[in-house]
């Protein structure tokens, strides 16, 4: 589901411990929580890239979710710790795709992705991908390809 490993630039994990409001009568996440898991995962990723998602909005650069997918494996309840991780692909394209597992401890809670298009927030037309976010990915490829042939 992941993808193979050339194809991801970035592989960052962010904790989230489950909290009372996001749960249901039986103390069981809500499904529709797992989109909000996602997001926290894909802010991060990006801050944790070196580029916190205001700085693209500064940019004027918008990316909105076009489309998104959640596989649910095993339910979560409140309290719990869950990781999720998020994987940003190397491909520099109109369209970003970011995948996403939740776990608990050794335990897939969820999997799923979700596809953004880059947009200027002007006028909200599709654009290209902004040269501090192809410049990030080169840079960070860079240091990638450095530390494995080293």
């Amino acid at each position: 589901m992941i993808g193979k490993v050339e194809d991801i630039i970035l592989r960052h994990t962010t904790q989230i411990r489950v909290r009372y409001a996001e749960t249901d009568k039986m103390g069981v996440v809500y499904n529709g929580e797992y989109l909000t898991f996602f997001e926290v995962g894909r802010t991060e990723a990006l801050r944790g890239f070196g580029l916190p998602y205001p700085e693209l909005e500064k940019e004027g650069y918008l990316l909105p979710v076009i489309e998104a997918f959640v596989k649910y494996k095993a339910p979560a309840f409140y309290d719990d710790i869950l990781h999720v991780t998020a994987f940003i692909s190397t491909k520099i394209e109109a369209t970003l795709t970011i995948k996403y597992l939740i776990e608990r401890e050794k335990t897939t809670i969820a999997e799923g992705y979700t596809i953004h298009s880059f947009v200027h927030s002007v006028n909200m037309k599709p654009a290209r991908p902004p040269k501090s976010y192809r410049n990030a990915i080169e840079l960070y490829s860079s240091q990638i390809n450095h530390v494995m042939k080293g």
